[in-house]
């Protein structure tokens, strides 16, 4: 019989597996699509699905149940914010699984998860403003060390 075997383990441990999934979800949240191995994104499913689900449903143990699977405050607020309006009509069905090949080095199944009706400039939007904001840093140091001179 089948009983409890309702999700794949990874050749995991669960403390291993959660944290995998936990911070998968919040990429996937974060950057609105990301490429990983097929088995994994079809796993990743259900969870990316249900934290937009507590968005929906807004009010605050929801946001609580959020944040502590996702341990992260600006993935959480756009959860609430951003996605949750922007899929406040659909019943479900919030992301897209694309087949992408295979990876090189081990020929294993690659797959491209994404949400439906994504923002397209999102993708990489955190690390591009990251970088921009060392440059700042990095130029402003220069300004004020020539001006020390």
């Amino acid at each position: 019989m089948r009983h409890g075997m309702k999700h794949r383990k990874f050749n995991m441990d669960t403390n291993a597996r959660k944290a995998l999934f936990s911070n998968l979800t919040a990429a996937v949240l974060t950057h609105e699509q990301i490429k990983v191995t097929l088995t994994r994104a079809k796993e990743l499913r259900t969870f990316v699905d249900n934290m937009i689900t507590l968005g929906k449903k807004g009010g605050l143990n929801n946001r609580r149940q959020a944040l502590s699977f996702l341990r992260d405050n600006e993935t959480v607020s756009k959860l609430f914010s951003t996605l949750a309006e922007r899929y406040k009509t659909r019943n479900g069905g919030y992301t897209r699984v694309l087949k992408a090949g295979f990876r090189y080095g081990d020929c294993a199944p690659m797959a491209i998860i994404e949400l439906v009706d994504r923002d397209v400039n999102a993708k990489g939007a955190k690390d591009l403003a990251r970088v921009a904001a060392e440059k700042a840093a990095m130029a402003e140091a220069e300004k004020a060390s020539s001006e020390a001179k």
